[in-house]
């Protein structure tokens, strides 16, 4: 294996995407800005490398922030052209811009009225003639040992489109929490997840006044397939916390436990969390303090639901 060739593809490709650095212009300002204003998706299209290229611009398009799907451009003459709309805005990618395929959705794009962004190689191809606007890559050398197979060309395009994504990105005002509602099975969606988002409420959250049974606390609790219970005041205010494991501690001291007021035998001003809190700071404060359940409460101190262990488990965070 000739590793001298293998560091001369990298170098090749590193320099195709250095050279683009100097060549952004004004045009590639105007391009960010008719995707921040384009008031439907941005339709991606290409043909062969540049089209697979062209999905990853897409994806990453549509995970911060800006609606878009990729339009293969030969499906689009057999009705996917019913995808466009005249509130989009077409990305077309072409290193030459001379690809059949992509050159004869020209005029009927143009029909639409839809606006069309050339990323390709210069405005004096078809691609860019036929374009509302042009962003240059340049000429650029492939990597290919007889220079023909799409390389170092099609690194700079994916460069380039994510430099256009990531602009548009940083220009929304995008937040790791949008990015995280985009990304629901990702690491970082799981790390953004909210207490409210994995707590258990309502029928499954149960809660009882302290001056009613542990017996009737433990059926509370059966009922809800808890592990463990709130106790309240009058007023619905958190009191303590009673748990599974709490109850075969008394009863092996007390075998009268369950007849006894839950108020005498909960555990008072127990940990809590607030709602709006990370789940995983409720991990943390489970690992920490080495128990199974958490209250969340409220700023007014009633409890509005229980996170268990076993719901960060559910959600891949433990």
């Amino acid at each position: 294996m000739d590793l001298d060739f293998a560091r001369q593809v990298l170098q090749t490709e590193a320099d195709a995407i250095r050279s683009l650095i100097h060549r952004l212009d004004a045009s590639f300002v105007e391009a960010v800005r008719l995707v921040l204003t384009c008031k439907g998706r941005v339709v991606v299209t290409g043909m062969g490398k540049a089209g697979l290229i062209g999905q990853k611009i897409s994806a990453t398009l549509a995970s911060t922030g800006t609606p878009s799907l990729f339009l293969h451009p030969a499906e689009a003459y057999h009705g996917d052209l019913g995808r466009v709309t005249r509130d989009d805005l077409v990305l077309a990618l072409s290193n030459s811009g001379e690809t059949d395929e992509v050159s004869r959705l020209l005029p009927i794009l143009k029909k639409f009225g839809t606006k069309i962004v050339a990323l390709t190689a210069t405005g004096a191809s078809t691609l860019g003639r036929g374009a509302d606007l042009v962003v240059q890559l340049g000429e650029i050398e492939e990597a290919c040992p007889i220079g023909l197979a799409p390389s170092a060309s099609t690194t700079a395009l994916l460069a380039l489109g994510d430099a256009l994504a990531l602009c548009a990105q940083k220009e929304r005002g995008f937040t790791k929490e949008q990015y995280a509602f985009y990304h629901p099975g990702g690491e970082l969606g799981r790390k953004l997840l909210k207490v409210s988002e994995v707590m258990r409420s309502g029928d499954k959250a149960p809660a009882i006044r302290a001056d009613r049974t542990v017996g009737e606390a433990i059926a509370a609790i059966t009922k809800a397939r808890a592990g463990a219970i709130a106790i309240v005041d009058a007023a619905g205010r958190l009191e303590g916390i009673f748990t599974d494991g709490d109850l075969r501690r008394k009863m092996s001291v007390d075998a009268d436990v369950l007849k006894k007021p839950i108020g005498q035998h909960m555990t008072r001003n127990p940990k809590t969390i607030g709602p709006d809190r990370l789940a995983s700071e409720a991990l943390c404060l489970l690992r920490e303090k080495k128990i199974d359940e958490v209250p969340v409460v409220g700023a007014d101190g009633i409890p509005v639901g229980m996170v268990d262990v076993q719901d960060l488990l559910d959600v891949g965070l433990v």
